[in-house]
């Protein structure tokens, strides 16, 4: 992939979290200088406290924010905000593009955080600067917090999901080639993926085992999920063309 060799200044939102982190270690090491952006820091991409200030120089904005819940509503809120937000004080600091990390296949779901992200994706391309969307399968850092989502009881009810789970390391490496790209061609999407295909319950139930749970595993489509037909029909896995990189789950899962 051809690169732009010089460093630039670039934003990061959700520095402290799971891709965040990594991202800002990464391009700091590539010779970047990096503005982390976090509540935490005192900026707040929802409400818009610090953002301007907090992009003052910045040539480029990685949006890696996570909405709070997986209700379609409270995340789709989150997500918007967020976007109006970035456009609009970016666009004010005098940036020249925003990178925003996805989800694989949201355009064939209908429902939950994938149309959250959808909504996203769409309020980001509606402003005034250029948009390079990088999709991502589910991250192995996630699976816990995913299957966690779906305890009721002593019991996790799971999709028949196909995916091909990924390192947040190795999605953060593909943000931080975006933003070296030369030029950023408005609405441009590749995806980056982990090495194979992996069922999301086969994940849970390793997961579970190596923390000695006794969670039961249920797999199935459940009543009135729009999207489980498509879940289990691998609306999920990446395209050809995809970035795909190990470590698998359970290599990942051995070595953490």
């Amino acid at each position: 992939m051809q690169t732009e060799n010089r460093n630039q200044r670039i934003a990061v939102t959700a520095a402290t979290g799971r891709v965040g982190s990594p991202l800002v270690e990464i391009l700091e090491q590539r010779g970047h200088e990096v503005v982390p952006i976090a509540r935490s820091r005192g900026v707040d991409v929802v409400s818009g406290e610090g953002l301007a200030e907090a992009l003052a120089g910045v040539e480029t904005i990685i949006d890696t924010a996570t909405g709070p819940s997986p209700d379609q509503e409270e995340a789709t809120a989150f997500f918007v905000a967020s976007a109006r937000n970035l456009q609009r004080a970016g666009a004010d600091a005098g940036a020249g593009r925003i990178v925003v990390v996805s989800i694989i296949g949201i355009d064939k779901f209908k429902g939950g955080y994938n149309a959250a992200k959808v909504a996203q994706e769409q309020t980001l391309l509606e402003g005034p600067l250029p948009v390079r969307i990088v999709r991502a399968a589910q991250f192995h850092e996630f699976v816990d917090q995913l299957v966690g989502w779906m305890i009721r009881d002593g019991v996790a009810y799971l999709p028949e999901m196909r995916t091909q789970l990924v390192a947040a390391r190795v999605v953060a490496e593909a943000l931080a080639d975006a933003a070296e790209e030369p030029e950023i061609e408005n609405g441009r999407i590749t995806e980056v993926a982990g090495p194979q295909e992996e069922r999301l319950a086969g994940a849970a139930a390793a997961l579970f085992a190596s923390r000695g749970d006794l969670f039961e595993i249920r797999e199935g489509r459940q009543p009135g999920d729009p999207d489980g037909t498509a879940y289990a029909e691998g609306a999920a896995l990446p395209n050809p063309g995809a970035k795909l990189a190990g470590p698998s789950f359970g290599e990942w899962l051995r070595a953490a």
